[in-house]
């Protein structure tokens, strides 16, 4: 998988060194009294969910952001299938270093795994559709870049990373703006000053606001959101290839197949990151 613009080495390392510190402050007492700096030690992180897996890449660079000489050797990549009772990888080096980097990595890995699976599971529900899975940015505060990673991973593709990287006009943004045109308007007058061009997305809550948005141009991206699959239908024979359409709210899994077959290209749903059950689990010391 070719990596998302926004995962590049400093942005995972800035985050590894927060979440470092944000776990171990001042010191791992736990491990820092009951095992000594000599000691070295070998553990198996075990999958106790079927599902798919993710942040292998990212537990590797934990482990050797914290201690370089710690030694992994996987059994699984990013995106493979897994059952209950198989093993992901194995981590051999000091005991302190595994001790101080588990709950990291298992916290990461089990909210990835379960982002990814859950992506994975929806883009098998429209599998032969022109329409393409996305996520939002209904994400945990900190941690989006790794919940983005995973539902790429998972077969999904990434909306806008942040505010910054696209212009996306809601009903909030239209409203204070004083219509769509208005808003479009703006916007364009807007970047060509400060010299940006970034795609423009414009939220529809109606098929005349779909007119709306075509007749002002400079759209994108329409977004049909909390249509009927019917309405969303009709949006996509107004717009006819004029703009690429997303469909957003509302949509649950059982209507996502119907949203599919209208002939959107996009289907963003916020569930993927904010509503997602934690894939098990578990980093266990192998007794040598």
């Amino acid at each position: 998988m070719t990596r998302p613009f926004y995962l590049t080495d400093n942005a995972i390392s800035e985050f590894i060194t927060t979440a470092l510190a944000e776990d171990i402050g001042e010191g791992d007492h736990s491990s820092l009294g009951s095992i000594s700096k000599a000691d070295r030690s070998k553990a198996q992180l075990l999958i106790k969910d079927d599902g798919i897996i993710a942040g292998l890449e990212l537990a590797e660079k934990i482990f050797h952001q914290f201690d370089p000489a710690l030694q992994i050797q996987f059994l699984k990549k990013d995106g493979d299938l897994v059952r209950k009772g198989e093993v992901a990888f194995y981590v051999e080096g000091s005991s302190r270093s595994i001790l101080s980097t588990e709950r990291l990595v298992l916290n990461c890995m089990q909210r990835m795994s379960g982002i990814a699976t859950y992506t994975h599971q929806l883009s098998q529900l429209i599998s032969g559709t022109k329409a393409q899975l996305k996520d939002t940015r209904k994400t945990t505060p900190n941690f989006r870049l790794m919940e983005k990673w995973a539902v790429a991973i998972g077969g999904g593709k990434n909306h806008r990373f942040a505010l910054y990287d696209m212009v996306m006009l809601k009903d909030n943004h239209i409203d204070m703006a004083g219509g769509i045109k208005q808003a479009i308007s703006n916007t364009k007058s807007y970047l060509k000053a400060i010299g940006k061009n970034l795609s423009i997305e414009v939220e529809t809550r109606t098929l005349a606001e779909v007119g709306e948005v075509l007749a002002a141009g400079g759209a994108e991206v329409i977004m049909l959101d909390n249509m009927s699959v019917e309405e969303t239908r009709k949006a996509v024979m107004i717009i006819d290839g004029k703009c690429k359409t997303e469909a957003s709210g509302g949509i649950t899994e059982a209507t996502l197949r119907q949203v599919a077959e209208t002939g959107v290209d996009y289907i963003s749903v916020g569930a993927l990151t904010h509503s997602v059950k934690s894939l098990d689990l578990s980093l266990k010391a192998i007794k040598q």
